[in-house]
């Protein structure tokens, strides 16, 4: 069984969040963030998480914008112009247009970390994309650090 794993730095310390990873089995990390380079994202910034990956876990470290929910999207949400539901439809449907099945190989994704900020997968788009790959790719599982 290839798996797919899903975490989101928020609420975590470096120390839980690369333990988690550490212990999580996968080979990589995919940012799947729309904003990689926030002073909010401390020690997960896009060029520190590079070197923290390659250093601490011999991780490599894969940034894809493909799999990125557009500012509207995200925004909208946030600024509650729609909920969750109407969220979810329009990530969806922004993925099939974006046909990021045939962008992304299934050797790059089993195995790796989807990474986003939420603390937790309910309300975040990288259980979307995950759910997208695991409904596609039948032999894998997801599994939220």
């Amino acid at each position: 069984m290839n798996n797919i794993y899903t975490i989101g730095f928020a609420g975590k310390g470096a120390e839980k969040f690369f333990t988690l990873l550490k212990n999580s089995g996968a080979k990589r990390l995919i940012d799947i963030r729309l904003n990689n380079l926030s002073q909010l994202a401390a020690f997960s910034k896009k060029d520190d998480l590079r070197y923290f990956l390659k250093t601490i876990l011999d991780w490599e470290y894969i940034h894809k914008p493909e799999l990125v929910p557009t500012e509207s999207i995200l925004s909208d949400y946030k600024n509650k112009k729609i909920d969750w539901k109407v969220y979810e439809e329009r990530f969806k449907a922004l993925v099939n247009e974006r046909k990021v099945f045939n962008l992304i190989k299934k050797s790059e994704m089993v195995d790796s970390v989807l990474l986003c900020s939420e603390p937790e997968p309910k309300f975040c788009h990288r259980r979307l994309v995950a759910e997208h790959f695991a409904e596609k790719l039948s032999d894998v599982k997801i599994a939220h650090l």
